[in-house]
């Protein structure tokens, strides 16, 4: 007991000298021990990392999971060390609303039939989702908050006893210069180095761990070309399952016509000027008019390019939304933006034009287009 108050006493000594030490150099009434210029870049450099790595991390963490009641979920889960529970996804979710939807409805029906195949390309957006999250969260986040929980601690851990250390050496400067006697000046001179020795050792140690921030930005570089991979294979994924269900959804335009014919037979018995006032006006692509006893190059199953004229009613103009390659000769390869000039021959088949870019020609798929007026 007697050794426990003596070392508190001690360390109220050692509190109290530290203590009046900082608000004299904050007055502006004692000297203070300062670090060299590079010991004072390393401190910024560090502080820097720091912020901007929480900064990151935090809006990272937005970015993957936008829910605030959820990313608190993870973080309690993550701190009492048990594993996250599965969550759905968004784009899952609503597969499941359309597919649910389509049973309804009629799964035979066109709105049915698009509603499911809608719906499996949302499962399989939010799977893709799902990974994304699952990749970025091992590949970039861990790494970011390994640094904030492991190594930045143990920074800011050894800059504190730094800090007292240099508290420590500026008071014994202090108590050396108050010294009148011989003795209190021997005593002020020894425990003088004595402090001395411990402040340039800990500043050795502070200074490599500090030192070790440039591998940190090495680690952190690596880490976020990983995270740009995995963002990049899934806005690719992505951007492949709706080109595959704009296609898809291509073929089903005759088939929305003709049901929509046929949910409104009093339309068709209204007058032309009444159906023509009521709908709105839709853009039609130029035809090429069959002549008698001229074979229909389109009808047979054979196109030959330089064959095909446009049709005196004129043509329209298209731009090419996506990069399309030509299965053959037959079809004309397109590139994302170009503008081409587009009509219909007699028997295409609807999803089809006959696109003309300069002196070239072929079949063009109408969902790579969008028609001007």
């Amino acid at each position: 007991m007697e050794f426990n108050v003596k070392k508190l006493a001690s360390d109220a000594g050692v509190f109290f000298s530290r203590a009046m030490q900082f608000t004299e150099e904050k007055l502006g009434q004692a000297e203070k021990t300062e670090l060299d210029a590079h010991f004072e870049n390393l401190l910024a450099r560090a502080d820097c990392t720091k912020n901007w790595t929480e900064k990151i991390l935090r809006q990272t963490e937005v970015l993957l999971q936008p829910n605030p009641s959820a990313r608190v979920e993870e973080f309690l889960y993550e701190k009492l060390d048990r594993k996250v529970p599965s969550r759905v996804t968004n784009g899952e979710l609503l597969a499941q609303y359309m597919t649910e939807a389509a049973n309804d409805f009629g799964p035979g029906t066109p709105y049915g039939k698009t509603l499911i195949k809608v719906g499996e390309t949302q499962r399989r957006l939010g799977a893709a989702e799902r990974e994304f999250i699952r990749s970025a969260s091992i590949s970039f986040l861990t790494p970011l908050r390994n640094f904030l929980e492991g190594d930045w601690r143990t920074i800011s851990k050894e800059r504190r006893i730094l800090q007292n250390r240099r508290l420590d050496l500026d008071a014994c400067k202090a108590r050396l210069k108050k010294a009148k006697a011989a003795e209190a000046k021997a005593a002020a001179e020894h425990e003088l180095r004595l402090t001395q020795t411990e402040f340039d050792r800990q500043a050795e140690v502070t200074r490599l761990l500090l030192e070790g921030i440039s591998s940190t930005h090495v680690n952190h570089l690596r880490c976020l070309h990983e995270f740009v991979e995995s963002q990049t294979n899934y806005y690719a994924q992505c951007y492949q399952f709706m080109l595959d269900l704009q296609k898809q959804l291509g073929g089903f335009s005759g088939t929305f016509v003709g049901n929509a014919e046929s949910a409104s037979p009093a339309a068709a018995t209204s007058s032309p000027a009444a159906a023509a006032a009521t709908l709105p006006a839709v853009p039609t692509i130029p035809v090429v008019p069959t002549i008698v006893g001229v074979p229909n190059t389109v009808a047979e199953g054979v196109l030959n390019p330089n064959e095909v004229k446009p049709p005196a009613s004129g043509t329209r103009r298209a731009r090419v939304l996506y990069d399309y390659e030509a299965a053959d000769s037959t079809e004309l390869a397109l590139l994302a933006d170009e503008m081409i000039t587009v009509y219909s021959l007699p028997g295409m088949d609807p999803d089809w034009l006959i696109g003309e870019r300069g002196n070239q020609k072929g079949k063009v798929p109408v969902t790579y287009l969008e028609l001007l007026s």
